[in-house]
Order: C-alpha cells, then sequence, then structure tokens
C-alpha cells in the first residue's frame, strides 16, 4: 500500500510507492475488490444522487481552503451519499404525523424537503469532518474551526449545533465509516501496477491521476452519459439500459482502472498497451472496458480544453 508522508497542513502529502510487502499488497488488492462487488450488489435506486457537479465541487473547494489530504474530499462524498439516501428514506418512509393536511398529499413531503434544505449546508460540511477525522495524513477539523469556517461562509451555528449535526450523520451511517473512495482504488491499482512493471513510473502517474480523478468526478454525468452510449450503441438509451448502466456509474474498480488508462495515455503513450492488459489482468476487467472509458474520458478533456468555436 502507498504510504503517506505528512509533513505540514500548508504542504503537499506525497506517496512513496514500492515499498509494501507482496502479501499486504494482495490482501488490499483482494479486500478492495470484494468490497465493490458487495457494493454493487447492493446498490438502491438513488445511487450517484448526491453526486452532483456543484455539490462535488463544493466538497473539493472545503477540503482545499482546510488543507486537507483528498482523500478526505472523496471519502465526504462518500459519506454524504449514504447518509442522505439513509436520511430521506427514513423521513420520507415515517408515518405522516397527526395534524398534517390529509387533502394536500405533498404537503408533508414538501415541509420534510424544506426543513432539510435549511440544513444540507451543514451536513455537507459534518461529512467533511467526519472524513477529516478518519485520515492519518492531515490536521483533523475541531469544532472550533468548524464553526469559523461556517461563520465564514455565511451559515452562522453554534459548536452545539456543529456536534448534533456530527451525531446526527453518524447515527445515521450506523457509525460506520470506514467506506471506500476512488482515490483509494487509484492508489493501490498503482501500487499493484509499479509492483509488477518495475518500469512504469507509478509517482509520476500518481501525480496526474489525481487531476484526472477529480476532472472525472466533476463530469461524472457527461462522461457516463457518454459511456453508455458507446456501450449500448444507442444515441438515446432506453429506461432500462440507464437503470442497469448504474453498476458502471458506481463501480470503483472501473474508475480506478479508467484514470489510470487515461494518464498513461498522456504521459506515456508508448506504455498504453502494456498498461492497459497489465490492468486488464490485475483486475479482471476486460481491456476493451478500459479502452472504451479511457477514449470517453480523454474525448471531455479535449473539448473542455479547447477554446470555444464560434458560429
Amino acid at each position: 500500500m502507498a504510504k503517506h508522508f505528512f509533513c505540514s497542513p500548508s504542504k503537499s502529502i506525497h506517496l512513496k510507492f514500492r515499498e509494501a510487502p507482496f502479501d499486504l499488497l494482495t490482501d488490499f488488492l483482494v479486500n478492495l475488490n470484494k468490497r465493490n462487488k458487495n457494493n454493487l450488489k447492493s446498490l438502491s435506486k438513488c445511487s450517484g444522487n448526491f453526486k452532483d457537479k456543484r455539490l462535488i465541487e463544493y466538497i473539493f473547494l472545503i477540503t482545499k481552503e482546510l488543507r486537507l489530504d483528498p482523500l478526505a474530499g472523496y471519502q465526504a462524498i462518500e459519506l454524504l451519499q449514504r447518509f442522505m439516501v439513509k436520511h430521506l428514506t427514513d423521513l420520507l418512509t415515517t408515518p405522516t404525523p397527526p395534524g398534517a393536511a390529509a387533502d394536500q398529499p405533498g404537503s408533508y413531503e414538501d415541509a420534510v424537503f424544506d426543513k432539510l434544505k435549511d440544513k444540507f449546508p451543514l451536513i455537507v460540511f459534518t461529512c467533511v469532518q467526519l472524513a477529516s477525522k478518519l485520515s492519518l495524513h492531515s490536521h483533523i477539523i475541531d469544532n472550533n474551526t468548524a464553526v469559523r469556517f461556517l461563520h465564514s461562509v455565511g451559515h452562522s451555528v453554534s459548536k452545539q449545533t456543529v456536534l448534533e449535526s456530527e451525531l446526527m450523520v453518524l447515527k445515521g451511517l450506523e457509525f460506520r465509516l470506514n467506506t471506500t473512495n476512488p482515490l483509494t482504488y487509484v492508489e493501490i491499482l498503482l501500487e499493484v501496477l509499479g509492483h509488477n512493471e518495475s518500469s512504469i513510473p507509478v509517482e509520476r502517474l500518481y501525480q496526474l491521476c489525481q487531476h484526472v480523478l477529480q476532472f472525472v468526478s466533476l463530469q461524472r454525468t457527461a462522461i457516463y452519459n457518454s459511456l453508455l452510449v458507446t456501450t449500448t450503441q444507442c444515441v438515446n438509451p432506453s429506461k432500462q439500459q440507464r437503470e442497469k448502466f448504474v453498476t458502471v456509474t458506481e463501480d470503483c474498480m472501473l474508475l480506478g482502472v479508467g484514470v489510470i488508462a487515461v494518464t498513461t495515455f498522456i504521459l506515456y503513450v508508448r506504455k498504453w498497451e502494456q498498461v492497459v492488459g497489465e490492468l486488464s489482468h490485475i483486475t479482471g476487467i476486460s481491456t476493451r472496458s478500459i479502452s472504451d472509458f479511457a477514449h470517453v474520458t480523454l474525448m471531455h478533456i479535449v473539448r473542455t480544453s479547447s477554446p470555444a468555436t464560434s458560429t
């Protein structure tokens, strides 16, 4: 497993590869693969609903402002997704309380969403705060820091409110915070790749992988829509095809190999086939699937980077 070396909150965190024992590395990879498959088997209909571009960008900005490990941002995104699905399900399946207007079917649901809307910015921040406590490589966001930051962005809350929000999220997650995130998959896959192919400069790949993963996370909807069209060979995929495709959009292993493949194409195109073949061997994902993901992502990177063409 890649090792973190922490200097200070104001400095970037560096990873040192090629130091993990092979047995430990194998165990990590097997565990990640198992967790990924289990997650794909138990997806809810709301999977991915709280991975909106603006929301992810907001979380990334918070982690950057507070100088947190990038892992904390990705971990916060996963915590938020899990909590919000569970929280909304609980709220909307609770029997309508006495006194709610029976002749206005949508009134109770509307009241739930209105109340939640006011709390949502604090819930998002709470997920970042909890994620910071899971990372051993960056400073923890304590309640004093939390109050100061929230005040600076226009949310006047007390330390008691911050504490209550943290407890609410913890209870909603049943105190199970150890969820996997895409950056962890990228790191472990790079470590395995470096072990199997010593000629591949995984240290340099990792630097760009972080930017590519951030790009894919922010452009998630557009990239996966294009991948769906490519996979189905249908310009307007059916509802059934879209529902089935959720297992692709939530596949962290595919995302991990795809990000590494894109990065390799950009930095070391001559090693492209070698790396894609090795990634396929490591994960069991077909070279075709990895290539399709990389092609679609590269097309979106090019389009985003190119200046707008006047008509």
